[in-house]
């Protein structure tokens, strides 16, 4: 199975990403109570540290309040398993954040309460990822046929996460749903001796949908025999095609299925999400009619701000599209800098060009970075007008 080679990007976009998209509610002034285990506890505008149960406030309607126990933020059971068995940060980006979106399809924000997966722990989560065995007869890849060639038995099923989603009933919490993730494979790579050269397996596409329809139906099936899972909670199953470990872009969702009662799972829906890596190399030609437009525009502001700053090494970006409406967009600027001075000026002059060259319609995040890492994050809201900076420079 494949590990993370990137250990200190994927802890820089889990970082950043909460800090700036999620983990932001713990800064709204909305803190709400819930529950409180020992003595009164009254709504102030502070995350509480006192024992209980609490609630985040949320920034706006799209955003999800989430659970604080015991003052701190309740994280899965599960934490890090995602991220571990990536080799790519940009599938890891694309998957929990996909995931959430496909979340609020079912379980509106303004009507529920997210909470990190609590069903679902690390080592039964490891179990189910690896072969099945003698040893491990949980297993939902299959065994290994002995073979090291394409007649091999692959490992379709890569990742998996669990998002639960709550309801406030008096002064307690009560599981209303679960959006379970399962990233599947569009290839394997593999060793044929231990330390030996790696090789790649192709996975082709309906082999990887059949493949994972039936890990659905099993895992749906384990879920229903945990504790504290009702057999009528809604558990909604996304399907997520990963990309080669060297994509820019990272994978997307391509269906999903909802399991309302007992174990039988509805019909699959596709789901049409593409991710389009930027600029467009030339000859491209998947996307070309989609994302021309903002390619011309993507080239302009690369222009731009590589003819204002002299060392800028490149500008990458990625736009996600759903049903070919294009949701958000990502832009990576690396450069260098020799003064604090030169990364302030130049990330306030990218703050206020960037609304002249890209959309203004969706949110667009830009992160500025250096060999030592990222320096400063820009997010623009949908339908903004502006920047909020955040700089990370501790110079």
């Amino acid at each position: 199975m494949r590990y993370i080679k990137w250990i200190g990007a994927v802890v820089g976009v889990v970082l950043l990403g909460g800090a700036l998209i999620f983990f932001g509610n713990f800064y709204s002034k909305n803190s709400s109570k819930v529950e409180s285990q020992k003595g009164k506890t009254t709504v102030n505008n502070k995350v509480a540290t006192k024992k209980g149960i609490k609630l985040t406030g949320s920034n706006s309607n799209d955003q999800y309040q989430s659970v604080i126990k015991d003052g701190n933020y309740l994280v899965g059971k599960a934490r890090g398993v995602t991220a571990n068995q990536n080799g790519n940060q940009y599938n890891t980006v694309n998957f929990e954040n996909g995931l959430l979106s496909l979340a609020k399809k079912s379980f509106s924000p303004k009507s529920y309460i997210f909470q990190e997966g609590q069903y679902l722990d690390t080592k039964t989560a490891q179990a189910w990822l690896k072969r099945k065995s003698n040893d491990n007869a949980v297993g939902l890849n299959p065994e290994d046929n002995g073979k090291t060639d394409d007649g091999r038995n692959p490992y379709y099923l890569q990742s998996i996460e669990e998002q639960d989603f709550m309801i406030q009933e008096d002064n307690s919490l009560k599981l209303k749903g679960i959006v379970l993730g399962l990233a599947m494979n569009t290839e394997d790579v593999y060793q044929k001796e231990e330390f030996g050269a790696n090789f790649t397996q192709k996975i082709d596409d309906s082999t990887r949908i059949a493949k994972g329809q039936e890990i659905a139906a099993e895992v749906v099936a384990r879920y229903r025999k945990m504790e504290g899972i009702s057999a009528d909670t809604p558990i909604i199953v996304g399907m997520f095609s990963q990309s080669s470990d060297d994509s820019l872009a990272g994978g997307s969702f391509y269906s999903y299925a909802e399991s309302k009662s007992g174990t039988k799972l509805s019909d699959f829906k596709s789901i049409n999400e593409q991710n389009v890596v930027l600029p467009m190399q030339e000859g491209t030609k998947n996307y070309k009619d989609m994302a021309s437009g903002l390619n011309t525009q993507f080239v302009n502001f690369q222009n731009n701000i590589q003819g204002f700053f002299p060392n800028v090494s490149y500008v990458t970006g990625t736009a996600n599209y759903a049903d070919k409406n294009m949701t958000n967009l990502k832009v990576d600027i690396t450069t260098q800098f020799y003064s604090q001075t030169e990364m302030d000026s130049f990330t306030n002059y990218v703050a206020q060009t960037a609304p002249s060259f890209l959309p203004t319609n969706v949110s667009v995040q830009i992160r500025i970075k250096t060999v030592e890492g990222i320096q400063a994050v820009l997010v623009q809201k949908s339908n903004g007008k502006s920047y909020d900076i955040t700089r990370l420079s501790s110079d």
